[in-house]
């Protein structure tokens, strides 16, 4: 675990959640919500974006065909296939959804921030949408390969395959630990990711102070 200490006082703090497939991120803030914090979803933001932004839709139909939505909605199988398929396609995908993501992003920060001191916000792709020029802090949750691959197999049924084709559409772990202002491996229980939740709470409550 890595963390810098600033030596004056903040009045409000933004703050990111992010690491590759697999890390625990999206555990990491629900403890954080058990907290009583808010946390602000990057998913479920472009989800919601996907379905009833009617230009966002024009442009994902336009460019990964029909079959991108049925009558459920997303097709996320038949999308998950396209877009991670090919860089060229995650690069695309990325380009029609990200800039209305972090608009929105933007937004719901300033919102919350009447209301409360700190905000969360979870999101995979931080340094690959460019976003953490909009954070006080990034805080990177880390975690072996083998671990987060076998996480996905259980949560997810992910094969190896689906597992390293979003790992390899990901900025490497390795260099992501270059930018972020703090890092926490979660090798382990969740237990142990909830000490280092509060540790995180901890910090950030004192910089208020």
């Amino acid at each position: 675990m890595g963390f810098i200490i600033l030596s004056t006082a903040m009045k409000k703090i933004k703050v990111a959640i992010t690491g590759n497939i697999g890390s625990g991120k999206t555990s990491f803030c629900k403890l954080l919500e058990d907290m009583g914090l808010k946390v602000i979803y990057a998913d479920d933001i472009a989800k919601d974006l996907m379905l009833n932004d009617m230009k966002i839709k024009s442009e994902i139909i336009k460019n990964f065909g029909n079959n991108a939505y049925d009558n459920q909605g997303l097709n996320k199988n038949y999308l998950a296939n396209k877009v991670f398929s090919s860089s060229e396609n995650t690069i695309k995908m990325n380009s029609i959804v990200h800039p209305a993501v972090i608009k929105k992003v933007q937004k719901l920060m300033e919102e919350y921030l009447k209301k409360t001191d700190i905000i969360f916000h979870e999101a995979a792709l931080i340094y690959e949408a460019y976003m953490d020029k909009y954070f006080d802090f990034i805080v990177l949750i880390s975690a072996d390969v083998k671990i987060r691959m076998e996480r996905k197999q259980v949560q997810s049924g992910f094969s190896e395959e689906m597992f390293m084709q979003r790992e390899l559409n990901q900025i490497p772990e390795e260099e992501k630990k270059k930018h972020a202002d703090f890092i926490f491996t979660n090798n382990g229980s969740l237990i142990q990711l909830k000490n280092k939740s509060e540790l995180l709470m901890k910090i950030l409550t004192g910089m208020l102070s």
